[in-house]
């Protein structure tokens, strides 16, 4: 498989604050690569580097088989981007802004209109052609983004936290959306604040300060944590996360709700000795057993560890 997105230890300074720092990074076609990070841990800069509109302070890039250091026109017409904040005319319809990226890209207008039309019908927005774009709901706006990233037919797909602020039903529809894309070989590389989505991925990598911590398939990260975590039902649940924390054994204790959860070393030690130590201190345990990792885990884990 030949890889449509490379980063070579990729990096990008600004002045002293190393916003992305060695990235090394491969999508191949039909591929959805998630990247996951909190605020300020270098995704958007990642998208930035990738579609041109940054120049890396060092390393290097391919998209589509173009090297953005010598063949950035090539790279950018084989690349269709959604950047994090809606950025289509506002004034103009849906149809109205298909027409005018079509036409930034040099597409004959016999091909304008029919690609248009198709793209229209195929993110649901046909009815809402001729609408005015500003008076779209959330979601149709990220799928008349999408859209008008898909004119001219790229390769490669970058799509900076594109549901956003969308409802749920919203976010499902745009999710087959690009699954339907990848039977065409694209190869897309998202970056997304859910751990519901960043499981849908072929592949993910946990961001923070601009480097990866780790990566791969979502069962290949959450993989080291099987068997290390307990879920922890108590009242009062502050009370129970101090006792917890400072139980022999257990590593790290996160909030998931009304629930803990336990990183321990030896999951039977602490299944057997922690409720009794729980209750004498007057905690009220609901039940304490083993849970099965998410990426939510393994992700606040490596953020505590930092």
């Amino acid at each position: 498989m030949d890889e449509l997105i490379i980063a070579e230890q990729l990096s990008k300074r600004f002045g002293n604050v190393h916003a992305v720092d060695g990235l090394n990074l491969r999508v191949g076609p039909g591929e959805i690569f998630g990247l996951v990070g909190p605020d300020g841990a270098g995704k958007t800069t990642t998208m930035r580097l990738l579609c041109g509109a940054y120049e890396p302070t060092s390393g290097n890039a391919l998209v589509a088989g173009f090297d953005l250091s010598h063949h950035l026109a090539e790279a950018r017409a084989a690349t269709g981007y959604v950047p994090q904040r809606y950025s289509l005319y506002p004034d103009l319809t849906p149809a109205e802004n298909l027409e005018f990226f079509a036409e930034a890209y040099g597409m004959p207008r016999a091909r304008r209109v029919a690609r248009a039309h198709e793209l229209l019908e195929f993110v649901g927005l046909t009815q809402f052609a001729h609408r005015r774009s500003e008076f779209l709901s959330g979601g149709m706006k990220q799928k008349l983004s999408l859209a008008c990233a898909l004119i001219h037919r790229p390769k490669v797909l970058l799509l900076d936290e594109p549901t956003g602020g969308v409802d749920p039903v919203a976010r499902q529809e745009f999710w087959r959306l690009l699954y339907t894309l990848l039977a065409e070989g694209s190869a897309i590389l998202i970056s997304t604040p859910y751990m519901d989505e960043a499981s849908r991925c072929h592949r993910v990598g946990l961001m923070n300060h601009g480097k990866l911590m780790a990566d791969g398939t979502p069962h290949e990260i959450v993989r080291p944590l099987a068997g290390h975590l307990l879920e922890l039902a108590a009242v009062p649940q502050r009370k129970a996360r101090e006792i917890a924390s400072a139980f022999p054994g257990v590593g790290d204790v996160q909030v998931f709700g009304d629930r803990l959860h336990l990183r321990v070393q030896e999951a039977a030690t602490v299944i057997e000795h922690l409720p009794a130590a729980l209750t004498s201190a007057g905690v009220s345990v609901t039940h304490l057993r083993p849970a099965e990792p998410t990426l939510e885990d393994v992700f606040t884990g490596l953020l505590t560890q930092e």
